[in-house]
This record gives C-alpha cells, sequence and structure tokens, in this order.
C-alpha cells in the first residue's frame, strides 16, 4: 500500500499527460502529493521529502506554464519532473537522508533500525530510484532532441526503470538480512 500511495502522483500525471494539458497534469499529481501528505499527517506520520518536494516541484511546473510558458513541449515538460525528481532524490542522499529512510522507519520494527547495515541499505535503495529517475530522464532528454523516435521507446525506459527501482526495493532488504545473519553467524563466538 506504501508503495501506491508514493507513486501515485506520478502515475496520475503520466496518465494525464495522454489526455489532457501538461498543466491539468502537474497540478493534479501536485494535488495528490498534498493528499499523501494529508494522508501521512492524519495517520500520525512524518511529512516525507519526496511528497514535499514532489509537491512543490508539479506546483511550480503548474505555475510556470500557466503564467510564463504555456507553450512548452509535453517533452520539455517531463525532463523538468524528472529531473526534479532526480534532484530531489539525490539532494536527500547529499544531505544524509536518504528519502526512503523515512518511510523505511515508520514501516520496521526499532531493532531493525538499530542494525548497522540499516542506513546502507537506505542509501542503497535511494541510489536505486536515483538512477531509475536519471535514466527516465536521459530517455526523454534524447527524445526532446531527437523528435522523431517513437514515444514508445521513452515509455518503455520509463517502465523498466521504475519496475526496476521497485523490484529492487522489495528484494533488497530481505537479501541484506541474510547476508548480515550469514555475516553474523560466520563470526567466531568470544
Amino acid at each position: 500500500m506504501t508503495i501506491f500511495l508514493i507513486l501515485a502522483p506520478y502515475g496520475v500525471y503520466t496518465f494525464l499527460l495522454f489526455v489532457t494539458s501538461a498543466t491539468v497534469s502537474v497540478f493534479a499529481a501536485s494535488a495528490i502529493c498534498l493528499a499523501t501528505i494529508a494522508v501521512d499527517v492524519m495517520r500520525g506520520r512524518s511529512v516525507k521529502i519526496l511528497a514535499a518536494g514532489s509537491a512543490m516541484l508539479f506546483a511550480g511546473i503548474g505555475l510556470y506554464l500557466a503564467l510564463a510558458h504555456p507553450a512548452l513541449s509535453e517533452i520539455a515538460v517531463k525532463v523538468s519532473v524528472d529531473a526534479g525528481i532526480f534532484l530531489i532524490s539525490l539532494g536527500s542522499m547529499l544531505v544524509r537522508r536518504p528519502f526512503t529512510l523515512q518511510y523505511a522507519l515508520e514501516e520496521v520494527p526499532a531493532e531493525t533500525a538499530g542494525v548497522p547495515g540499516f542506513l546502507r541499505a537506505n542509501y542503497t535503495i535511494t541510489a536505486a530510484w536515483t538512477a531509475a529517475m536519471l535514466l527516465m530522464m536521459a530517455a526523454n532528454v534524447v527524445l526532446l532532441y531527437v523528435p522523431g523516435l517513437p514515444i514508445w521507446s521513452s515509455l518503455a525506459i520509463a517502465f523498466a526503470a521504475r519496475n526496476g527501482a521497485i523490484y529492487f526495493t522489495k528484494w533488497y532488504p530481505e537479501y541484506r538480512r541474510i547476508k548480515d545473519i550469514a555475516a553474523a553467524a560466520a563470526l567466531p563466538n568470544s
């Protein structure tokens, strides 16, 4: 359920780009980000870096489209969104607070959060999402500068990158837990 709430604004934004204007799409995504923030607050959870940053990003792009440059191409809007999410993800690691850490701390028991590899695992997962955003951004940049390419090529890359990051997010914690148990078992008793 958590991954659905995290990805909902981006899914709605992408879907709406096919049926309406980029302006409507980014404002709708911003509204959904704000709704996910409201759900977290009502549940007594923290406001997430990714949700708050995305809400501001989508709203900012929407205001730019509405007030300054309504004719900006859809691909340029996609590149702007991808670049913004990439910067939020990378920035969260640079300020030593990987965005996945907030979600993980609310999902795992305190003893798991205290394990030495827990923070490293969150950096690794956030890095996977950052790489996925970089791939999606690069695919859209290529479409921007090579307009003859079919749109499905960018969609295929985005789909593969996003689903790869989702799979990695689900797989890596268990992999890390098994590795840590094996390493602990290999230590001699002292």
